[in-house]
């Protein structure tokens, strides 16, 4: 029911700043997270508001990254500071309620030079 679309990735340098975008075309999503996936690495976890309001973040991005919900609702944001090479990924968001989840859209990608 509920279609995704990221959007804002490009190449920066070390310690720039990308703000990602996630559209929502749909309705029914009590939470939003954001996920990446590295070339020959397996897809994780990053950063998710869930139904209460609380947000939280992986380790390796907490107090670089930020989660900001748009207004109006309907759209979201990653807001990356301070970016590393390790951050470079194909970064894609997520969002469900209960039993049901959005597919994945097509993501948006992510480049990080030294």
């Amino acid at each position: 029911q509920v279609h995704l679309g990221e959007s804002g990735g490009g190449s920066v340098q070390a310690g720039g700043s990308l703000r990602l975008s996630c559209t929502m075309s749909g309705y029914g999503c009590t939470y939003m997270s954001w996920y990446r996936q590295a070339p020959g690495k397996e897809r994780e976890f990053v950063s998710e508001l869930d139904r209460n309001g609380r947000t939280t973040y992986r380790a390796s991005v907490e107090g670089r990254f930020t989660f900001q919900l748009g207004n109006p609702p309907n759209i979201f944001y990653l807001q990356m500071n301070s970016l590393e090479p390790e951050d470079t990924a194909m970064y894609y968001c997520k969002c469900g309620s209960g039993t049901y989840q959005a597919n994945w859209g097509q993501g948006t990608l992510v480049i990080v030079s030294s």
